[in-house]
């Protein structure tokens, strides 16, 4: 596979992500549409429990206090992560050196986090994400080298 076409799958993975957090969003403000409190008391009803109960009435509660404002802020940043993805997945799908230089920082910053959930919560989804971001650190650093290589030979 040559170097075009794996940078070309890193763009889809990262519209990927951009993909599912912006769906995600969506669904976070699919509940501005209902009124919370309504369903978490139809819930309970449905599932006959005492709503004078302690989980019940935590549970009502939970529902009563969610505010509007946090779900605004959850999905604002949902939609400025989707964008951020979506941009670098365009610059590399195009060929931009910002965009691999881009790619290349913003997989690296998560590097040590994922180094720290590995450490303290193994998982196979931490240790995947970090072989993912590393792959993806290696290959925008080996494009990056590559591209000034050529433009050195160039001149």
């Amino acid at each position: 596979m040559n170097l075009l076409k794996t940078v070309r799958a890193v763009a889809l993975f990262e519209a990927a992500k951009g993909l599912l957090v912006l769906l995600t969003g969506f669904g976070a403000l699919s509940f501005f549409r209902h009124d919370t409190q309504h369903l978490a008391e139809q819930l309970i009803s449905h599932l006959h429990l005492n709503p004078a109960r302690h989980f019940p009435r935590v549970f009502l509660d939970a529902a009563a206090d969610l505010a509007n404002a946090h779900l605004w802020m959850l999905a604002t940043v949902a939609a400025t992560y989707s964008a951020v993805r979506f941009t670098e997945a365009y610059g590399l799908w195009f060929g931009r050196r910002w965009a691999e230089w881009f790619a290349a920082i913003s997989g690296g910053i998560y590097i040590p986090l994922e180094v720290y959930e590995l450490l303290h919560r193994p998982t196979w989804l931490a240790c995947g994400a970090l072989a993912a971001n590393v792959a993806i650190v290696g290959l925008m650093i080996f494009a990056l080298r590559r591209t000034e290589a050529r433009r050195e030979t160039s001149t």
